[in-house]
């Protein structure tokens, strides 16, 4: 329990109630902790690449419309 900070900065990113259990072996997320935690850029269709908001360090991807419910995305 507890919130996930970037490696780099300490920036805060998710908080462990937005996370779930997903095939993926990466934790998986249903949201941020506040709207400035990433940034984020298209990257493919159906993913964009996900950025600390603070320092730009890379966080991997946001897939729209793979999260644990309809319409939800998952970090």
């Amino acid at each position: 329990p507890g919130i996930y900070v970037c490696a780099k900065c300490g920036h805060e990113l998710f908080s462990s109630w937005a996370k779930y259990e997903h095939s993926s072996p990466w934790p998986a997320f249903t949201e941020t902790v506040h709207e400035d935690s990433v940034s984020k850029r298209k990257d493919r269709p159906g993913a964009l690449k996900v950025s600390c908001g603070k320092c730009g360090n890379g966080l991997g991807h946001e897939f729209l419309n793979d999260g644990p419910k309809r319409g939800q995305s998952r970090f």
